[in-house]
C-alpha cells in the first residue's frame, strides 16, 4: 500500500471513530435528559382506541402513529386498554374506567403483543406513550373483591360500594390499607417492565390520597425515567410528584368565553389566578376537548362554535401543554357514545393542517415551552379594548411570540401597549413581516394573530 493510500485509510478510520464517538455522546446527552426537561417542548394526543377505527383494535391503529408523528405529535396518550368488567356494565359495552385485571389486555381491543408492537412503534419515531391508569377504583368482578375485600370501602353491611354515587359500575378502593399500596404499584410496575410504556395518566387522581402517589411515583421512577399525569387540577399534585395537572378551570372559561358568559378580562383574571396556585415549573396541560367533554357535554362546535379555531390557538400558546383528542384534526362533529361503539370518520382530515402549524410553532418556538422552559404569558393590550381583545406576549431567551385574539363575535379594534410599538415582527399566516404602530389595529370576530421575532433587540 503506498503512502497515500496509508493516509486515506488514516483518515477514514479517523473519521468513523469521531462518528461513532459523537453518536455515542448524543446517545449519553439523550438518555441524560429526564423528565420533566424531556417534555418541555412536547405536546399531548389522546388515543380513544375503543372508537378510533371500524375495528375498534390497537393492530388497526398502529397504522395511524406514523400519520400522528408527521402531523407533530409527541407523546401518545392511551385510553385504558384492559378488561371492562361485566359485573354491573353499563351497557352495552361498559366503561374503559372499569377495570377488571390491571396486567391484561381487552381482547376486544387485542392481545398484549399488541399493545407491544405499538409502543414499539411509537418508540422508533421518538413518540412517549403513556397508559391510562384507574387507581381509584376497580370492576365490581376484579378478583381483589373475592381475595382482597379488605382492598375496598365497605358499607355497613360488607358490601361493596361505588366511589359517586352515579359510577354504578366500579367499586371504592380503601387505600388505609398498606398492602393495596404495594400491589397496586406492582400492577403499575408490570406495565413499564412489560411493555415499555413511558408513564401514566392517572384518572381522578386527587380522589386517591397523596401519600399513595409519593411513594408509587419514587418507586417507578427507580424503575424507569416516568413521565406523570395527573387527572386533576390542585398544586397538591406536583408535590406528589407529577409533572403535569388538568387546566379544568380553563376549559370551562374557554366555553363560557365562547358562549358570551366570560371575555378577555376573566382570562387575565384566571392567569393570574393559576400563577399564583401553581409553580412556574409545573406543567399544566390545556385543551378544547377530552373523552369527557366531547361524550358528555358536546363537540367542541357545539360548545365553542365560530370560536372554536381562536380557542385552541390560545390553548396551544398561552401556558404549559396542549391536548389534541382523538379526531379533532378530522373535525370530529359528533359525541361519541362512552359505552358503545361508534367509529370515528376519518374520510376529511381538515384540520389536520391547523394541528400540525400549531404543533410546529410551539416546537420552534423555546417562548412557548411548557413549564420554566419557556415564557411567561405578559399581556399586552392593557390600556385598550381588554374586555374583547387578549394580546399577550411570550419571551424566551432571544425568542419572542406575541398571540393576539379577539373573543368576541363582532369585529375590534385595539392599540397594543407603547413597548411593543414599532417593533417587527413576522406573522406567520401570511409570511409577512409585521409592525405595530399607534393606529388602531382592527380584527375581524374570532380571529387572530401569531407573530413572531427570533431576536429581542430592535
Amino acid at each position: 500500500m503506498n503512502t497515500t493510500l496509508k493516509i486515506i485509510g488514516f483518515l477514514l478510520l479517523l473519521l468513523a471513530l469521531t462518528a461513532c464517538g459523537t453518536n455515542k455522546e448524543i446517545k449519553e446527552q439523550q438518555s441524560s435528559v429526564s423528565f420533566p426537561e424531556k417534555a418541555k417542548d412536547m405536546n399531548i394526543y389522546e388515543v380513544n382506541i375503543r372508537q378510533y377505527t371500524p375495528e375498534g383494535t390497537l393492530q388497526a391503529f398502529i397504522p395511524h402513529i406514523q400519520r400522528l408523528k408527521n402531523m407533530g405529535v409527541d407523546i401518545l396518550w392511551m385510553m385504558p386498554v384492559q378488561p371492562i368488567g361485566e359485573k354491573n356494565r353499563k351497557p352495552p359495552l361498559g366503561s374503559y374506567y372499569s377495570i377488571m385485571d390491571y396486567t391484561a389486555v381487552n381482547p376486544d381491543f387485542g392481545s398484549l403483543e399488541d399493545f407491544k408492537s405499538l409502543v414499539e412503534k411509537a418508540h422508533e419515531l421518538n413518540m412517549v406513550v403513556i397508559l391510562d391508569w384507574v387507581a381509584n377504583h376497580t370492576a365490581y368482578d376484579h378478583h381483589w373483591a373475592t381475595k382482597h375485600p379488605e382492598y375496598y370501602n365497605l358499607d355497613s353491611l360488607g358490601n361493596l360500594q361505588s366511589p359517586v354515587e352515579d359510577w354504578t359500575d366500579v367499586a371504592d378502593l380503601n387505600y388505609d390499607n398498606a398492602d393495596l399500596h404495594l400491589e397496586m404499584m406492582r400492577e403499575m410496575k408490570w406495565w413499564l417492565t412489560e411493555t415499555d410504556i413511558d408513564g401514566f395518566r392517572c384518572d381522578v387522581a386527587g380522589m386517591v390520597p397523596n401519600e399513595f402517589w409519593e411513594m408509587a411515583i419514587d418507586s417507578l421512577k427507580a424503575t424507569k425515567d416516568v413521565f406523570m399525569l395527573a387527572e386533576w387540577d390542585e398544586s397538591k399534585m406536583h408535590k406528589a410528584g407529577f409533572h403535569m395537572t388538568y387546566g379544568w378551570e380553563f376549559h370551562h372559561l374557554l366555553n363560557n368565553i365562547a358562549q358570551g358568559k366570560a371575555n378577555a378580562d376573566s382570562l387575565q383574571a384566571y392567569i393570574e389566578r393559576d400563577n399564583q396556585r401553581y409553580n412556574s415549573s409545573d406543567f399544566r396541560m390545556f385543551f378544547t376537548s377530552n373523552h369527557d367533554e366531547n361524550s358528555w357535554n358536546g363537540t367542541v362546535f357545539e360548545r365553542m362554535g365560530e370560536a372554536y379555531e381562536a380557542l385552541a390557538v390560545l390553548a396551544s400558546t398561552i401556558k404549559g401543554m396542549p391536548l389534541i383528542y382523538s379526531g379533532q384534526e378530522a373535525g370530529l362533529d359528533k359525541r361519541l357514545p362512552f359505552f358503545d361503539k361508534d367509529s370515528i370518520d376519518w374520510s376529511d382530515l381538515n384540520y389536520e393542517e391547523f394541528y400540525s402549524n400549531l404543533l410546529k410553532i410551539k416546537k420552534q418556538n423555546p417562548s412557548l415551552w411548557n413549564g420554566t422552559y419557556g415564557g411567561k404569558a405578559e399581556r399586552i393590550n392593557t390600556k385598550h379594548n381588554t374586555e374583547n381583545i387578549y394580546a399577550f406576549s411570550r419571551k424566551k431567551d432571544d425568542n419572542e411570540v406575541i398571540v393576539i385574539l379577539n373573543l368576541s363575535d363582532t369585529t375590534q379594534a385595539f392599540i397594543v401597549d407603547e413597548p411593543f410599538q414599532e417593533k417587527d415582527y413576522k406573522d406567520l399566516s401570511s409570511g409577512s413581516n409585521f409592525t405595530f404602530n399607534e393606529e388602531e389595529l382592527i380584527l375581524d370576530s374570532w380571529s387572530y394573530m401569531i407573530l413572531t421575532k427570533n431576536t429581542l433587540q430592535n
